[in-house]
């Protein structure tokens, strides 16, 4: 079983959340609906506009961390070169 990193937003260019699961589709959905309170529920984080799979969860901690700690500049060039159009990708990984 792999893992996923993956940046949540309000809009574009607007507040960003990075996070980690083994469970996309089950993690953006609770982004969506808000059913978990913490930071991206109190901001309204429910786009999902990147996602990168890694062969273990492990690996996917790894660049979750990294991803955390760059400049915000770089985490907008790593949406852009994927998804420039700052397409939700919910209906992508929720199978709708």
């Amino acid at each position: 079983m792999g893992g996923w990193v993956y940046i949540v937003t309000n809009k574009r260019n607007g507040t960003l959340y990075t996070g980690v699961t083994s469970n996309l589709a089950r993690r953006a959905w609770e982004h969506r609906t808000g059913c978990v309170q913490g930071f991206t529920s109190r901001y309204g984080l429910t786009m999902l506009v990147f996602a990168e799979r890694h062969e273990t969860i492990y690996l996917a901690i790894q660049r979750e961390k990294n991803i955390k700690h760059w400049p915000r500049a770089w985490k907008l060039a790593l949406i852009e070169a994927s998804n420039p159009d700052w397409a939700d990708l919910y209906d992508l990984v929720s199978g709708a």
